[in-house]
């Protein structure tokens, strides 16, 4: 049986990542980006498809973890009959050696740091490599080309190249073994480093010093947070998830650090997660501004605009890291996938479908850094006018929603209120920003949407929005429509569309998407619950007086966090098993955007409290 998601860490430098197993086991990496193809991906197959193993030699030894406060630093107490031992796990940030990497752009080193510190007695260690690329479709020419007393294990194919510093491993049927043994007050590192293979091996990192500076990099980060005011801990770990997945070169945000981690076990729901959707690095968006970081806003703001420069009509709804366009999906048969759910996918064909709702959530976001960025040059409005015109060019087209469906197109109650939220920001833009525009166009525009949704995505005799015209079905994306504006948290239709999700997509207090059985997504199989829906209940919640609602519901998702604070894209509520990519972008933005909303609820409260006491005190 494959280790269970939720048993993962990440460890990461902020351009790329490695999911390391409570048993020590690096599954997961890909270098040196997240969208590179993957060194060790046991996470989707077992060991033949390659990992790392660093743990105590003795099987019964037990372990504990976590992350040093603010930092992706990983550390993992093992205890033996015979002693306990510390390894750290961490893949440290650029440092002032790499400046000429960090101007150039290029990719020339990426590296994993894993440090065995001795705490009482003695504790033997094993080591297991199976070094397998290209999505273990390379197996690699491995050579010794350091010393006996500074071993140094060499692995090359293609492209790729590996150098392993640390004791020394001895080849066994395609896989690297070695022993040693730590005491108290020893240290023994051992460092992988990536390259290019056309270069010169590079030089061995400062193990001291990458640990200090990349633990004084995260905490310089986590300091700039603003104060969030509830569930204090959760939210700084999912900020620190969203700056994880942040690359560091461009700005671009992926959605998660995985691709094919299975939504179903055994099924087929299995998609590549590793690039930039337009819809969730929006939303991070918006989440990191409301914490202070303006820095990154800009940062995201500048990728936006470059990749979706050009025809308008080319408008992506997802981006490689860089923005590049062509994310062909194929399937990966090296690998057999995570529990046998297969096909393994990289790419996504999403990338070529039309998606309404994307100009919603580009005007959404360009809204929010507009009162953060500067825009001298007019670049970014000159921008979102083409886009204004590329979608009043298609309001009547049907599309494949935010769900990205694989069956018939639909006119998605959804994608029409993100349609209609873009033409209100650009109207807002010229009443309240001063901007020039054919305003009274856009507010015809908006107008004709708002009628168009209350005639087809209103269903009166239901009270309630529905998912596209012509159903009596709900999805938990209506829940958007009153965190975009387009109708009121407390509007009677929103409070209808609420009870009706609760009726339907409520599993063991979860909600999922949309009901798979109904058939709109064309795709076989069923799905677990979606924490991000969950979180956009408790936000409804707290926004109609439901605070306790909204608390309980709360407690009940944070509590399928990993020990380490972190979400995949979905929970089976029944087994407390995680599922779908990991850790999840919009999970982890969802989860801010709700703490934030509870915030605000207990702080109108509290202000309704003191009042109620004030006229009391005067009568």
């Amino acid at each position: 049986m494959p280790r269970p998601i939720e048993k993962y860490a990440i460890i990461g430098d902020c351009r790329t990542a490695a999911l390391v197993g409570d048993d020590g086991s690096i599954d997961w990496l890909c270098m040196p980006r997240f969208d590179s193809a993957s060194v060790f991906g046991a996470l989707l197959g077992d060991a033949e498809q390659g990992h790392w193993s660093l743990r105590p030699a003795d099987d019964s030894a037990t372990s504990s973890r976590a992350y040093t406060a603010d930092t992706f630093t990983l550390v993992t107490r093992w205890a033996t009959a015979d002693g306990e031992v510390e390894v750290t796990d961490l893949m440290p940030q650029t440092g002032p050696g790499d400046l000429e990497d960090l101007v150039s752009g290029s990719d020339r080193r990426s590296d994993v740091i894993r440090r065995v510190r001795g705490i009482r007695g003695r504790v033997r260690m094993r080591q297991e490599l199976r070094v397998r690329f290209d999505y273990a479709s390379s197996l690699p020419w491995m050579r010794q080309v350091g010393t006996a007393d500074a071993p140094v294990l060499l692995a090359v194919a293609g492209p790729d190249a590996l150098v392993v510093r640390g004791p020394r491993l001895a080849p066994h049927d395609h896989r690297h073994l070695g022993e040693f043994t730590v005491a108290a007050g020893e240290t023994v590192d051992v460092q992988l480093t990536w390259y290019p293979a056309h270069r010169p091996v590079p030089d061995p990192r400062d193990v001291d010093d990458a640990i200090a500076s990349t633990e004084r990099w995260w905490r310089s980060w986590a300091r700039s947070c603003a104060a969030p005011g509830a569930y204090d801990e959760a939210v700084r770990r999912s900020l620190l998830v969203l700056r994880m997945l942040t690359h560091e070169e461009t700005g671009g945000i992926v959605a998660a650090a995985t691709t094919s981690l299975p939504e179903e076990f055994g099924g087929a729901r299995n998609w590549d997660y590793r690039y930039v959707w337009l819809r969730d690095a929006a939303l991070t968006l918006e989440a990191l501004i409301h914490h202070g970081y303006t820095t990154e806003a800009e940062a995201w703001r500048q990728w936006l605009l470059r990749a979706i420069a050009g025809d308008p009509a080319d408008v992506q709804i997802m981006y490689g890291l860089a923005g590049e366009r062509r994310l062909a999906e194929w399937e990966v048969s090296t690998l057999p996938g995570h529990a046998g759910s297969s096909p393994v996918r990289v790419g996504n064909a999403a990338s070529e479908q039309y998606q309404a709702d994307v100009f919603g959530e580009v005007m959404i976001a360009l809204d929010s850094t507009r009162h953060v960025s500067a825009d001298h040059d007019g670049f970014s409005w000159s921008l979102q006018l083409a886009l204004l015109r590329e979608a009043e060019a298609h309001l009547d087209q049907p599309d494949s929603g935010i769900w990205e469906i694989r069956a018939t197109d639909r006119h998605f109650t959804h994608s029409r209120a993100m349609l209609w939220a873009a033409f209100d920001r650009a109207v807002c833009a010229v009443e309240h920003d001063g901007r020039e525009g054919p305003v009274d166009h856009w507010r015809a525009i908006r107008a004709q949407l708002a009628d168009r949704i209350e005639r087809g995505g209103f269903d009166a005799a239901l009270g309630s929005y529905v998912q596209y015209e012509g159903t009596t079905e709900v999805d938990a994306a209506l829940l958007q429509l009153a965190q975009v504006g387009y109708v009121a948290y407390d509007d009677p239709r929103m409070l209808g569309t609420v009870a009706r999700i609760e009726q339907t997509l409520l599993r063991d207090g979860l909600l999922r998407r949309y009901r798979t059985e109904a058939d709109v997504d064309g795709v076989p199989g069923d799905e677990n619950t979606f924490l991000a829906c969950s979180f956009w209940l408790v936000e409804q919640y707290a926004h109609t007086g439901r605070l306790d609602d909204a608390t309980a519901l709360m407690d009940r998702i944070l509590a399928f966090r990993t020990d380490l604070g972190l979400l995949a894209e979905q929970a089976d509520p029944r087994t407390g098993r995680q599922a779908g990519n990991f850790p999840q972008a919009l999970s982890h933005l969802a989860l801010v955007r709700a703490a934030d909303a509870i915030a605000a609820a207990r702080g109108t409260a509290a202000e309704g409290a003191q009042a109620s006491v004030a006229r009391s005190s005067r009568a």
